[in-house]
């Protein structure tokens, strides 16, 4: 059993870690899973944002800790590689991607809601790298996607001290799009969610890469790519019916062409 639920209204797609006795604890077959849905969502247009959340008091708690136990070095290096591969795909989908943090997000859990472009997290969510604790450090980019999150400060004492990083302290640090009460959740990352879908999709996803692109360069560099994104836009059908839909004072109807 995958652990992993894929549900799908209108253009908002919602992956669901269901493994509430392991508080979502990621075995090596949920990694291989989430990998394969990512693929698809990738792969279709229909899909605007996905939204990723947990069950009960677990949104993602690390990995699944006993599949190392016994495990050869070969098959921990395997794991750990299959577990970055994946989270890349994660940060690196076109769509734009909502971590609703429902609970513990520990280890590979907090590297997940890092991959992803807004966290809304609920006041019962909890948040580490408690790596060190087992005599380890990060594997799935922890160490270097909260950095360039919050700083390295704030990273090296988390990592190094393994401490359980509070959402309101999370909030402070910039880490959290939305911070709000348990029941509240869900409708705060839909909401989110909708509207992200009914802006433009093109823009939506040029911004998305523009922004990310730009943070790995020089800044001409990117200001450059700023530019020629926005040319493509501004030659696009749904450019123009931005445009035309302001004059008239209408609504807009894009349709990602």
């Amino acid at each position: 059993m995958e652990h992993l639920v894929l549900t799908r209204d209108g253009a908002v797609a919602t992956l669901r870690i269901d493994r509430e006795e392991a508080l979502g604890a990621l075995s090596r077959a949920m990694v291989t899973a989430l990998g394969e849905h990512l693929r698809a969502i990738r792969a279709d247009d229909t899909v605007r944002v996905l939204v990723v959340t947990g069950t009960g008091r677990g949104f993602i708690a690390g990995a699944d800790i006993g599949e190392y136990d016994g495990a050869t070095a070969a098959e921990f290096d395997a794991y750990q590689r299959l577990s970055r591969s994946v989270f890349g795909e994660l940060a690196s989908l076109p769509q734009p991607t909502i971590a609703a943090v429902n609970g513990y997000a520990f280890g590979g859990g907090f590297e997940v809601a890092l991959c992803c472009d807004f966290i809304v997290a609920s006041e019962r969510a909890r948040f580490g790298l408690p790596e060190v604790k087992l005599g380890l450090i990060p594997g799935g980019g922890g160490t270097q996607r909260l950095a360039r999150a919050v700083g390295t400060r704030l990273t090296k004492e988390l990592v190094l001290t393994g401490r359980t990083l509070y959402p309101d302290e999370a909030d402070r640090h910039g880490l959290l799009t939305r911070l709000v009460p348990p029941d509240e959740l869900a409708g705060a990352a839909r909401e989110l969610a909708d509207t992200l879908a009914a802006a433009a999709p093109l823009a939506v996803r040029e911004g998305k890469r523009v922004v990310d692109d730009g943070v790995r360069q020089d800044l001409d560099a990117a200001l450059t790519a700023e530019q020629a994104a926005l040319a493509r836009l501004y030659a696009s059908a749904d450019g123009r019916e931005g445009i035309a839909a302001f004059r008239a004072k209408r609504d807009p109807r894009f349709t990602g062409r």
